[in-house]
């Protein structure tokens, strides 16, 4: 399906507006490809990335720099997986802080969380600020953060209107980024939206005393830059399977001598891949790995996609012929179909495929409708190396 879709010609692309399904096929021109077919392709590759319709687009907002990193840490510049134990799950999941309170309050919008999707760890991330001057005259080292769940009676038993997540100790002195998991009341809010009342910080002193907000204070959306507001990051699974093809070490990328090895730095120019594919028209060579392209920007998505800007999908080429050598990578079917085709044992019975015998994830750093940035890890895009099966 990627190969046919990046076939299609060049997407005119408004980015002040929603790309809908119907507005991407109306601005595809090739020649020659029926209306019903253009159409499904565009709507299977969005399925292919779990999605409807492409998110909306909100023009040139900064990703968290947090969300950056995390992308940085688990794919590599074209955004394969480097290795699949890196990521807790296969989504993760960035919110900003909505109230913009004064009073340490936070409430996050988790309305595009699916109620299929497993929230297997949500973090709230709070950037302390300097101490005040003042400060240095308290005889205060460490003070106590704690993080409440707000309540609302009405809607329980209990009487309580707040219940502690998360409570340590910090440095009175320290500045930067604070981490605390509140994964108890986000499974809560997702199971039953109309809890979702908020978060509270409390700062205490070791004594237990409650201590001024004025000397400790975390950034707020109100009042900071955007790189130090609230953030809620959760870590999720959609519950995709990867198929049985994806390697189980994300290192092993040695193709066979027969898959020559394509740059992955960029997409090749327009000159290049019509040259590729026009000399292989007329070739037949044996079972090998080959370019695929997909440039987000020619399919009209690189207004919402953060990273990559286009990723190669490879794709396996060529003919296994008899008799299968080991760098053809075949299996013991593959030889066994290949040994009866050749004596001609049987009729009907062809030679076996060249397929891909490996595949890799990819990650996808992108924006959402409501203007989060999300991570999420896709199965089995890359194939990795190719065999006669």
């Amino acid at each position: 399906m990627l190969m046919f879709v990046i076939s299609l010609a060049t997407l005119v692309f408004n980015t002040a507006a929603r790309p809908s399904v119907n507005y991407l096929e109306n601005h595809f021109t090739a020649e020659n490809e029926p209306e019903e077919v253009r159409s499904a392709a565009i709507k299977r590759l969005l399925e292919v990335f779990g999605m409807e319709d492409p998110p909306a687009i909100h023009g040139h907002k900064q990703p968290p720099q947090y969300m950056l990193d995390l992308y940085n840490t688990v794919a590599d510049v074209d955004g394969v997986t480097k290795d699949p134990n890196l990521l807790e799950g296969n989504t993760v999941r960035s919110f900003f802080d909505k109230l913009r309170s004064e009073q340490v309050e936070y409430r996050f919008n988790l309305s595009m969380v699916a109620r299929s999707e497993k929230i297997l760890t949500a973090e709230l991330h709070l950037f302390k600020l300097r101490p005040q001057a003042t400060l240095t005259f308290q005889r205060h080292h460490f003070c106590q953060i704690s993080v409440y769940q707000l309540l609302d009676p009405s809607r329980s038993n209990s009487t309580q209107e707040k219940k502690l997540l998360s409570s340590r100790l910090i440095p009175v002195h320290s500045t930067g980024w604070e981490v605390f998991t509140i994964t108890q009341a986000v499974r809560s809010w997702t199971m039953d939206e109309g809890s979702n009342l908020g978060l509270h910080v409390v700062v205490r002193t070791l004594g237990g005393s409650q201590m001024d907000m004025k000397l400790i204070r975390f950034a707020s959306g109100r009042n900071h830059h955007q790189s130090k507001q609230p953030m809620l990051v959760l870590f999720t699974d959609d519950g995709r399977r990867s198929a049985t093809l994806e390697s189980l070490d994300p290192n092993d990328t040695t193709p066979t001598s027969t898959l020559p090895q394509a740059p992955l730095s960029g997409p090749p120019s327009r000159s290049a891949r019509s040259l590729d594919y026009s000399e292989e028209e007329g070739a037949s060579s044996s079972c090998q790995r080959l370019p695929l392209y997909v440039d987000f920007e020619e399919i009209g998505w690189s207004g919402w996609i953060v990273s990559p800007r286009g990723y190669n999908a490879y794709h396996c080429k060529g003919s296994c012929p008899f008799p299968l050598g080991q760098n053809m990578r075949p299996t013991n079917h593959a030889t066994v179909q290949s040994i009866i085709n050749a004596l001609k044992l049987m009729k009907g019975i062809d030679t076996p495929c060249c397929v891909p015998d490996k595949l890799f994830s990819i990650n996808l750093l992108y924006f959402d409708d409501d203007e989060n940035v999300v991570l999420k890890q896709y199965n089995d895009m890359v194939a990795g190396s190719c065999g006669c099966h």
